[in-house]
């Protein structure tokens, strides 16, 4: 027998991608709900060779609906998720909402599943379960098989972080002002509080107390939820002008020996990573390469001789499927792989 699932924000970046990744990955679905605002009602989305009309979340009965992918924003999370959750579907949030909730695992299937197991085996629970920010996502499937060898001790990464994580009115300001720079006048950042064309910005989301952004306290939460919340962490995020894809030079400290040879070869036993590291040109991921794959890539895996036990390396993915649409499509999949929902 099939399921039934809802996509909440069909019509945004990241809710098209999971409707095309539940297509491409043949996710066992009777039924596929696209829901949206009162004022996409109608509005047509594409589901693999089908055409889907968004309904109006506001009025649609979740009732027998088993899962709901949710990435419509944090405002509308909070109105809505434990909501249906009481109706007993299994509500897949991808906002910051419910991230840090005592009550709500924060999971990556290839990272913590273990959490996602325990979750779904207590008889009362929210049915929230939180998809991590995008560049956390991807930050610790590379992280989790080097932890378990050699346990990681301090982590600092600098995220280069391309616009559509910031949704389409940001690549739409990247393209117009790239444009306005050769063709019209660039026109004034409204997105951005600087030009993101031919320029990077330190700054993702608010700045916080002390000085340090939202977005860079959101790897450190993150990591430790669902790493361990031992290793010490810091960041900086950096929005850069690149449509898809964010990139992240990782420095990390470990408790035990453990050499690049070592490393290369556990990341590529390691589910859902692809080491490209050829020490020579071009022998490396881009955020291009990494567009529209599934994969985290790890490239320029290397010793940090400045700290005992240091290795630097390369991490990029696309931030659309991995960082978002597709770990959200993944944690369901494990949750009927697992046989963890009573059907």
């Amino acid at each position: 027998m099939g399921y039934k699932v809802a996509i909440v924000g069909a019509t945004g970046n990241v809710g098209q991608e999971m409707l095309g990744i539940l297509a491409e990955r043949g996710f066992p679905a009777d039924e596929v709900y696209a829901l949206a605002s009162s004022r996409s009602i109608g509005r047509e989305v594409s589901f693999g060779d089908k055409t889907l009309k968004c309904r109006d979340l506001e009025t649609f009965d979740f009732t027998g609906v088993d899962f709901c992918l949710m990435s419509a924003g944090s405002e509308i999370s909070t109105k809505w998720a434990e909501k249906i959750g009481k109706t007993g579907c299994i509500v897949i949030d991808n906002s910051s909402c419910w991230r840090y909730h005592q009550d709500v695992p924060l999971i990556v299937p290839e990272v913590n599943p273990h959490h996602l197991e325990e979750y779904m085996a207590q008889k009362e629970r929210m049915n929230i379960i939180a998809n991590p920010n995008c560049s956390t996502a991807q930050l610790v499937v590379a992280l989790k098989p080097l932890h378990d060898h050699a346990k990681i001790k301090r982590i600092v990464v600098s995220t280069y972080q391309s616009v559509s994580g910031s949704g389409k009115e940001a690549m739409d300001e990247l393209w117009n002002q790239t444009k306005g720079i050769f063709v019209t006048d660039i026109p004034e950042p409204s997105v951005y509080p600087k030009q993101i064309a031919f320029n990077v910005i330190p700054h993702i989301d608010v700045f916080m107390e002390d000085g340090y952004t939202k977005e860079e306290w959101k790897v450190l939460a993150e990591t430790k939820k669902m790493l361990d919340p031992k290793i010490k962490v810091t960041c900086t995020a950096v929005r850069v002008p690149v449509f898809i894809s964010h990139a992240e030079a990782v420095n990390i400290e470990f408790e035990n020996e453990i050499s690049p040879d070592e490393a290369r070869d556990i990341l590529r036993a390691a589910p859902g990573i692809m080491v490209i590291d050829k020490r020579e040109d071009g022998g490396y991921v881009t955020p291009i390469d990494a567009a529209g794959e599934d994969a985290t890539f790890v490239s320029r895996i290397r010793e940090d001789a400045t700290v005992e036990n240091g290795l630097n390396m390369w991490v990029v993915a696309d931030n659309l499927r991995k960082g978002a649409a597709l770990n959200t499509v993944q944690i369901a999949e494990a949750i009927i792989n697992r046989g963890l929902l009573n059907k």
